[in-house]
């Protein structure tokens, strides 16, 4: 998406070394924004280095406050502010009910859940008039199709993602309430094939429920109105569109990007 100008609002991108994230962060950039990619893989620092100048990683893992303070900090001191967050960090891990282990519903709830909050909570206190920023922006949170729809195995993903898309309508009424000046919107990436989409596909099948990795995936687009998959481009370009200006009268909202899957 190119007709969209970012240029000087700083953004930061959870989970931007890689996927999604990877693909949001250079769609940002490539409108003009400075990204600041935050990510536990190391490897962010070498995805935001290819950005060019301008850019920056800091290490966070989502899930711990301090190390929200932290990049947060990090965002606002080397680029000048934070204009637009990404709360794109996630975690999916396939089970049947019967067979879904604590641990995993732990790790999901922490991070997609726990994690999606933390952000939003130093997000807005960093944009608010009173922030180290101060000057409003746009938080934009990543849900999933799996929030709109009933598929198998991933029971504890979805409950996680419909309370991406509760924190995101009760965060926007808080900020206008308050008088924050922060829109708040997420958006349903349909299935992606990504690393993380790809390792669904493998585990449908190794569940029994699909024949194959590519029936499931045959599944999905059969579902999907639009006949294919989703590209991370079409992710991309929905996350630049929110933190524009573009979406000036778009608030508390959640955003199918799915081909129409969840409908």
């Amino acid at each position: 998406m190119t007709s969209i100008d970012l240029t000087g609002r700083v953004a930061l991108v959870t989970g931007g070394a890689q996927g999604l994230g990877e693909g949001m962060a250079r769609a940002l950039a490539a409108a003009g924004a400075r990204v600041m990619i935050a990510d536990i893989n190391e490897a962010g620092a070498e995805t935001a280095a290819g950005l060019g100048e301008g850019h920056g990683f800091v290490r966070l893992d989502v899930t711990d406050e301090a190390g929200w303070e932290a990049a947060v900090a990090a965002c606002v001191d080397q680029l000048g502010g934070l204009d637009v967050l990404v709360n794109n960090a996630g975690v999916e891990i396939s089970a049947l009910i019967t067979e879904v282990q604590v641990d995993d519903i732990r790790t999901m709830l922490d991070v997609n859940i726990l994690g999606t909050t933390l952000g939003l909570k130093h997000g807005l206190r960093a944009m608010r008039p009173d922030g180290a920023a101060g000057k409003g922006g746009s938080i934009i949170n990543i849900s999933s199709v799996a929030a709109t729809i009933a598929f198998p195995a991933i029971s504890v993903y979805s409950g996680t993602k419909s309370a991406v898309d509760r924190l995101t309508r009760v965060a926007a009424m808080e900020s206008g309430k308050l008088g924050y000046g922060v829109r708040v919107n997420c958006i349903y990436p349909g299935l992606v094939p990504t690393a993380m989409g790809a390792g669904l596909a493998n585990d449908m099948a190794s569940l029994g429920l699909y024949g194959s990795a590519e029936e499931a995936v045959g599944a999905v687009i059969e579902l999907t109105p639009s006949g294919r998959l989703g590209e991370v481009e079409d992710m991309a370009d929905a996350v630049v569109f929110l933190a524009s200006d573009a979406a000036r009268f778009i608030n508390g909202a959640g955003i199918p990007v799915d081909g129409g899957m969840g409908m």
